[in-house]
């Protein structure tokens, strides 16, 4: 049975620090890219971050270049989203994918909210 369990998610202040953690599990880790995902309310779900089978080539969207880091643990089948410098924008719920050719698997989310 696929599962991708997220955590970490939580209410902090602007400028504040999260990291986000997803767990998979039934299937194969290793040769599926992982991405992060968010949806906030009233709009659509837009690609935060990416990352490839081997950790390398992390791609992320405009909005949060410089403040967010995507990074994968092969052996723990675990991606992290360290998210730092938080706004409220940021806020959201926040899925993981594991994606290969036409398949996708999605987590359940994390919910995020960056407010004073």
């Amino acid at each position: 049975q696929v599962q991708l369990v997220e955590s970490g998610g939580g209410l902090v202040q602007p400028g504040g620090s999260l990291r986000l953690s997803c767990a998979a599990s039934g299937f194969t880790f290793s040769i599926y890219t992982m991405s992060w995902y968010r949806q906030a309310p009233g709009k659509e779900r837009e690609l935060v971050a990416a990352i490839s089978t081997t950790g390398g080539y992390p791609d992320y969207a405009n909005s949060v270049k410089g403040r967010f880091t995507i990074s994968r643990d092969n052996a723990k089948s675990t991606v992290y989203l360290q998210m730092i410098s938080l706004k409220p924008e940021d806020t959201g719920v926040y899925y993981c994918a594991a994606a290969r050719t036409k398949r996708t698997y999605w987590g359940q989310g994390t919910q995020v909210t960056v407010s004073s």
